[in-house]
Order: C-alpha cells, then structure tokens, then sequence
C-alpha cells in the first residue's frame, strides 16, 4: 500500500502544486499530518484516513466547479493509476462526498471513523495561525479586502455559502465560517486540538480590534461567542473598552 499512496501523493502534488487560494499540497500535507495523529488516537485504519486526507480536495467545488465535486474525476483517476482496490476507491468517493464545511450547513458529515477524522483535521486547519494565513491568502487571491471597520458581518446563509459569495472582508469571514468550526467537530480528539485553535483564534481577532479601537467590533465578538459556545479565554467587552481607555457607554 506504501507505492500506491506514494503515486497518490505525487498526483495530487501536480494536480494541487500551483494552487494560491490555500487549498494546495501545503494544506494537504498539514490535514494529513492531523489526520494521522487523530488516528493513532482514535485507532483507526491508516491506509483509509491517509487517502482520504490526500484525495479531499482534488475536485473541491471552489477550485474545479459543482460538477466535478459530484462525479469526482480527480479523485477516481487518481485512485485508478494508483491501481487501489476498487471497494476502497468506493468507500473513499463515499467519504469525499460528505466532507466540507458546507455539507456541514445541509447537515451531511461522515459516517465513519476514518471520515470523521479527516473532516476535523480538515475543519482544524480552518482555525488557529493557518487558519488566518489561509483566510488572508484566499481573500487576496479573489481582490477582497482585509478589514472594514465599518462594515459588522451580516451573517452568512447556507445557500449564500454554498453559492461561493465572498463575504465583504476576509475578517467578516472569521464570523460566517471560522469561528463555527469548533463546535463542528465529530471525534474527540478532534475537539480536544479545534480548542486551542479557536481560542488562537479569538485572541488575534481581539488584538485587531483593540489596535483598531473598533469597540463596536469587540461587542460584536462578544455577543457572537455569547450565541455560538464561546471560549474559554473570553474577555468580556467591559473589559476590553476599559483597556482601549473607551467608556462602554461610548461605544453603544
């Protein structure tokens, strides 16, 4: 299985290689990577999880188009050269299907283990410091903006997720995707590594905002992890305005 995997690896290293919209062999190796660590954890099946994790974005809407993320070619010409048995290629097409944040908004996410795995390897590297790189870097390769102090997120509709509308800045992002994936998890060492990176997280949002001195942003931080879990590190929006020298009353 080790050559297989090795030719698995090269195609999707030349079919990603290129890729500036941080899905390409970087992300890849870093799923993999945490993948494979949830699976020594979880005990699960190796040869699966590794596939899984090599081949989950190779026909990734954003990068190939709605019909390849449903026929898969990349993935199933991938696997053929890599000569895997043909009830694993099934098994692994299944999986891919129900990976992705937006299968998530349908309420569609794996049923197996080794699917579980991937997909909260997958949604950790939407959090914590690659989580902003990955954020800034596909905003930049799409022209959208970075921060607007005037603009609060709007929220964000499954349909409008999943038709691929860019939300107004890559921080607005943070609010419609990013800090939801914690609560996503499915495995539990998947919840226990999604933690410390949401927390990362939460803390270089509050650091903008109080460079900004966008209080009205820091309540809005506030009032989101109220709704959606929170964290554990939270620092309530009182104390944020004190620190920033602005009366709480200001800035309602």
């Amino acid at each position: 299985m080790k050559h297989q995997i090795d030719i698995i690896k090269q195609c999707v290293a030349d079919l990603l290689g290129r890729d500036n919209t941080s899905h390409g062999m970087d992300h890849i190796d870093r799923v993999l990577t945490l993948a494979l660590k949830f699976t020594q954890q979880e005990q699960a099946n190796t040869d699966l999880v590794t596939i899984i994790a090599l081949l989950h974005d190779v026909d990734d809407y954003k990068l190939f188009g709605r019909k390849a993320a449903v026929d898969l070619p990349n993935a199933s010409r991938i696997m053929l050269e890599a000569n895997i048995d043909p009830g694993i290629q099934t098994q692994v097409r299944n999986e891919i299907h129900q990976l992705g944040y937006s299968k998530r908004l349908q309420d569609i996410h794996p049923q197996t283990l080794e699917g579980q795995i991937v997909s909260d390897a997958d949604m950790c590297d939407g959090l914590g410091a690659h989580s902003i790189i990955r954020t800034l870097q596909y905003g930049f390769a799409h022209n959208r903006p970075v921060f607007c102090k005037t603009s609060l997120p709007n929220g964000c509709s499954t349909k409008s997720y999943t038709d691929n509308n860019l939300a107004d800045t890559s921080i607005n992002h943070f609010f419609d995707k990013v800090l939801r994936l914690k609560n996503l998890m499915l495995t539990p060492s998947g919840k226990h590594e999604a933690e410390a990176r949401h927390n990362f997280t939460v803390d270089f949002l509050r650091q903008l905002f109080q460079e900004e001195n966008a209080t009205a942003w820091l309540e809005y931080l506030d009032n989101y992890l109220t709704k959606n879990g929170g964290t554990d590190r939270k620092t309530s929006f009182a104390a944020q305005t004190q620190r920033l020298g602005v009366a709480s009353e200001d800035a309602k």
